[in-house]
């Protein structure tokens, strides 16, 4: 399935090119026939190879990187449709999700919201004023359930759900302000379910049985859900299958 929604061929980033939700992103979007080019931007510029993607170096703790990797992206394609955030950070040297408040490190909670929230959040800064101001465009960031303030019913994990509740609510605010600009773009947080990648590698042992996806299959999904929705949606959370996620 393409991305049927867009009327145009699409130019489309995605950051986080290199993880694994990221890649399957960037290679589902050379494999439809709608995209133009993508623009794709990690740390280290390690992205699949084509001769439709420009590969960028993007750090998301260098507000800097930010901003040159979206100038280059206006210069070389004069701006683009459809932004996808595919990074996040849960466990890594130092952090592990918490079980309980007890456990809570300032220097681990603040690189999780540095990667999770702050990072996002400044890639908005840089690239949403590279969507065109008519006409059907997406900013989406990965989010995740549990950063979902309704639907938490078992508490831990603190700094990561925090940090992807905050997300929620600047997608939501990004959303408001980005209509007024134009009233056909779509701001909107993704939930991927749980992905076979190294973000979720010490967690999969209590995954249901056909509830592991492969990053190819996530990505699949996730790019037929932001195809299906409309303006209306702008400023939602939404998971794999479509379902839209309380905040």
């Amino acid at each position: 399935m393409g991305l049927l929604s867009f009327h145009e061929p699409i130019r489309a980033a995605v950051i986080g090119a290199s993880g694994g939700i990221g890649r399957a992103f960037t290679e589902n979007l050379v494999a439809d026939p709608a995209v133009r080019a993508v623009l794709a931007t990690s740390r280290q510029g390690a992205v699949p190879e084509d001769e439709r993607i420009q590969a960028l170096r993007l750090d998301l703790e260098d507000e800097a990187s930010i901003e040159a990797a979206a100038a280059s992206a206006n210069d070389r394609l004069g701006g683009l449709d459809l932004v996808v955030v595919a990074t996040g950070i849960l466990h890594g040297q130092g952090i592990s999700p918490e079980k309980s408040y007890r456990q809570l490190d300032p220097a681990a909670m603040a690189r999780v919201l540095a990667l999770n929230t702050i990072g996002p959040a400044l890639v908005a800064k840089h690239f949403l004023p590279l969507l065109p101001r008519e006409g059907r465009c997406i900013l989406a960031a990965l989010s995740a359930r549990v950063g979902s303030i309704g639907d938490n019913a078992l508490g831990g994990w603190h700094s990561y759900r925090a940090s992807k509740a905050a997300l929620n609510m600047l997608i939501r605010n990004f959303a408001i302000e980005q209509a007024r600009r134009n009233d056909q773009s779509i701001i909107v947080g993704l939930h991927p379910g749980t992905v076979a990648s190294d973000l979720s590698a010490p967690f999969q042992g209590g995954v249901p049985a056909g509830r592991l996806f492969t990053p190819e299959h996530a990505a699949s999904r996730l790019l037929a859900t932001l195809d299906a929705l409309t303006p209306e949606d702008s400023g939602g959370i939404f998971a794999y299958d479509g379902e839209r996620l309380p905040y």
